[in-house]
């Protein structure tokens, strides 16, 4: 009895180190990821690791969109030493060379790649390519965006929205955010298409977000339920992708954003 009563001891002594050991674990994740009181961040350096940098890049990595917020005051120092670390990190914001077909298809069958769809959504060079096919390298778009512009001219702020891939805002004073989520919907490349259950208006309130590249019906269906193209019909589409409201499509039609479906199943 003692001896059973020993191992029951020893068992929960173990788990609960084991809880324990958990716990600092965890701990540990998030004080890698999260930032300590602002100090982390993108500084001079942060690519070799000074302060926390590089796990703050590592994040970056994996976004759909950057936003570079710089002062309007002094925008060109700043916006330097950002890029410079992103691109020592593998993430260039802006590719400006450009790239031919033969190009292409000569360093893709270097590494044996004879069958492949290549997209270009920016100029690149034969080096970007190369990097991207060996993993090294991501592209991400990027929105520059220019704070404290109740501190300039009327002038230099006309002067400003002329300058690509930049929204000028005040967060103090909250000036032009509406232009800078306007701006961050149409570089992330999505389109929202509501729905219409037979017989009911529009639910404008919960819309289907599709990726750019993914707008078919077929692709709409899928993001609902695999089961749903099984049972597809023909579906009835309202908005700028059709030239009558309804109009009825089939499933390699491909939408618009914010248009409104209705699907008929057999």
């Amino acid at each position: 009895m003692s001896s059973t009563l020993a191992k029951i001891v020893e068992i929960e002594s173990t788990a609960h180190h084991l809880g324990l050991l958990k716990a600092r674990l965890a701990k540990l994740r998030r004080e890698l990821i999260t930032p300590k009181g602002g100090g982390g961040g993108i500084i001079e350096g942060a690519k070799d690791g000074k302060c926390r940098g590089r796990q703050v890049i590592v994040v970056a990595r994996t976004c759909n969109l950057i936003l570079i917020v710089l002062d309007v005051l002094k925008p060109l120092g700043h916006k330097k030493v950002i890029e410079n670390e992103l691109e020592g990190f593998g993430i260039p914001t802006c590719p400006q060379s450009e790239l031919d077909a033969e190009t292409v298809k000569s360093i893709l069958a270097e590494y044996k790649i004879h069958n492949a769809d290549v997209t270009l959504r920016s100029d690149a060079t034969a080096d970007d390519l190369i990097d991207v096919v060996e993993g090294n390298r991501v592209y991400i778009p990027c929105i520059y965006v220019l704070n404290k512009i109740d501190q300039i001219s009327i002038e230099e702020l006309h002067i400003i929205y002329k300058v690509p891939h930049c929204v000028p805002i005040s967060a103090h004073h909250r000036w032009n955010f509406d232009d800078l989520l306007e701006k961050i919907w149409d570089y992330l490349k999505l389109v929202r298409i509501y729905t219409k259950p037979k017989g009911q208006l529009p639910d404008y309130t919960s819309p289907v977000v599709l990726p750019y590249s993914r707008t078919t019906v077929e692709d709409f269906c899928m993001k609902i339920h695999k089961n749903l193209i099984k049972e597809f019909k023909y579906a009835l589409v309202w908005g700028l992708s059709v030239k009558h409201n309804p109009q009825k499509v089939g499933k390699d039609h491909s939408l618009e954003d914010e248009d409104v479906i209705q699907i008929v199943k057999k």
